[in-house]
């Protein structure tokens, strides 16, 4: 009977317990929100199948980066440093299937690209 009485009292009283309540307010430099947008654009580029045309010197690169811009309008296309050449990256896709079928597209063109896998 006492067992009852106590288990039935400490029920009521956890019930009726008083939980610590607060405000937590976090303050950050404003370069931390700055920093935070590069990171995941720096990282949402990972995820992205490539094709490379090629590579060489930086006028090299520029004048082959030139030539996509018109032979592939409105794909994405940069330059790249991988030491000690610059490499011309062409388009950002999601599947291996869409970047296998543009690579054979990219090809035909210029037949010493690879495609870069993620």
């Amino acid at each position: 009977m006492k067992t009852l009485i106590l288990t039935v009292f400490l029920a009521f009283y956890a019930s009726f317990g008083f939980a610590q309540q607060g405000r937590i307010n976090i303050e950050q430099p404003p370069g931390v929100t700055k920093l935070l947008d590069l990171y995941k654009k720096v990282n949402s580029d990972t995820d992205f199948y490539t094709i490379q045309i090629g590579f060489g010197s930086y006028e090299k690169a520029e004048k082959l980066k030139s030539d996509v811009d018109v032979d592939f309008p409105g794909w994405d296309s940069k330059i790249v440093f991988d030491s000690p050449t610059y490499r011309v990256h062409i388009g950002r896709f999601r599947t291996k299937l869409e970047a296998e079928r543009k690579f054979l597209e990219v090809r035909q063109k210029y037949p010493e690209s690879l495609l870069l896998s993620p």
